[in-house]
């Protein structure tokens, strides 16, 4: 089965995710992304995931026609064993083997009808689970890589916030230590009069 739209734009995402690079404070695992681009990405996964299920819908909806040919065939080789009984019953030579030949057609008829049947249902059921198991795959994957995306923004966002408290209370306390002295009162000059009155 190729790849569908919704594997195509997850790819994208993870592609976008791995080219985004790190933030100009702290480093690890963060990355920095266009919020633009992401949120395009995630508006085409939206609208892809209603044609996705259709899709899907669409397969279950085979369920029915592989029955429908089932009992149709079913009904063919019921008919053509009645037939082949009809011949047998009229010759009266052979009437007792053709009972037993009849009833034999029959009962391998039927039961290949049964089994006919049985495989129908059983494949339509693989069929069902499997579709609801593929697109419930691919939404806990896609939940998953949101979640991851979204813990990253904001860890990077708190770490950047970090830095500039940290940078802040770094210029105030340099601050603080030059106010003493800008502050202090410069020295008064005295007289050559006072000097002379002092000695």
């Amino acid at each position: 089965m190729s790849n569908s739209r919704i594997e195509q734009i997850i790819e994208e995402i993870e592609d976008y995710i791995d080219s985004c690079k790190g933030p100009l404070f702290g480093g690890g695992d963060k990355i920095v992304v266009d919020r633009e681009r992401m949120e395009e990405l995630l508006r085409e996964l939206r609208m892809k995931t209603p044609e996705e299920i259709k899709r899907y819908q669409k397969i279950l909806a085979n369920k029915d026609a592989i029955l429908a040919d089932a009992q149709q065939k079913a009904e063919a080789i019921i008919a053509q064993a009645n037939i082949q009984n009809q011949e047998l019953v009229n010759e009266h030579e052979i009437m007792q083997q053709a009972y037993e030949q009849a009833n034999q057609v029959i009962e391998m008829a039927t039961s290949q009808a049964q089994d006919i049947l049985n495989n129908a249902t059983r494949d339509a059921n693989e069929i069902r689970l499997g579709a609801i198991q593929y697109t419930d795959d691919m939404l806990a994957n896609m939940q998953t890589m949101l979640q991851d995306v979204v813990e990253k923004s904001n860890s990077h966002y708190s770490a950047m916030m970090d830095n500039f408290q940290q940078f802040y209370n770094t210029i105030t306390s340099n601050r603080a230590e030059l106010a003493p002295e800008t502050e202090e009162p410069a020295p008064q000059e005295t007289s050559e009069a006072e000097e002379e009155a002092d000695q």
